[in-house]
């Protein structure tokens, strides 16, 4: 929390502005390409500026090749935190992935993704990740089966 205080850094009011400034679709998709791309070989260059606002100044360390390549999961932590606050049912794919993702905080930010925008057809897999060897990932999933469940999903 310090943190965003020093940098002015808000992930909401920047993937808001990302959308009044690339349009809200084209943030979506950007979304869901980073998520279902394999950060391996991906060419991150292509995205930079989508980068930049979903993760904001940490984004520029990380996409000019510090601190260390198996830390990109943050890009799609970063993607789906997009996801949070620019959604769609287009997305449900990268969604349902994100829960299967070796990254734990994927996992949990898809998990949110899903109790926030009530994503009923991804309900049996949120179900799953409630067994998640990690204890925020299985918090996440089970506030996401109860919000799908009382909202009758």
């Amino acid at each position: 929390m310090a943190d965003r205080a020093r940098s002015g850094f808000v992930p909401r009011l920047s993937i808001d502005a990302a959308c009044a400034r690339y349009g809200r679709r084209a943030v979506i998709d950007g979304c869901v390409r980073l998520v279902l791309t394999d950060d391996n070989v991906a060419d991150y260059d292509a995205d930079a500026r989508l980068i930049e606002a979903l993760g904001g100044p940490p984004a520029r360390i990380l996409l000019d090749g510090g601190p260390r390549p198996d830390s990109r999961y943050w890009i799609r932590v970063w993607a789906m935190r997009g996801l949070l606050w620019a959604w769609d049912a287009s997305a449900l794919e990268a969604v349902i992935t994100g829960l299967s993702d070796p990254a734990w905080r994927v996992r949990e930010m898809s998990a949110k993704v899903i109790a926030r925008h009530r994503v009923g057809e991804a309900l049996s897999a949120v179900a799953d990740r409630r067994d998640d060897p990690v204890r925020r990932v299985r918090a996440a999933a089970t506030r996401a089966v109860a919000v799908l469940t009382a909202a009758g999903a």
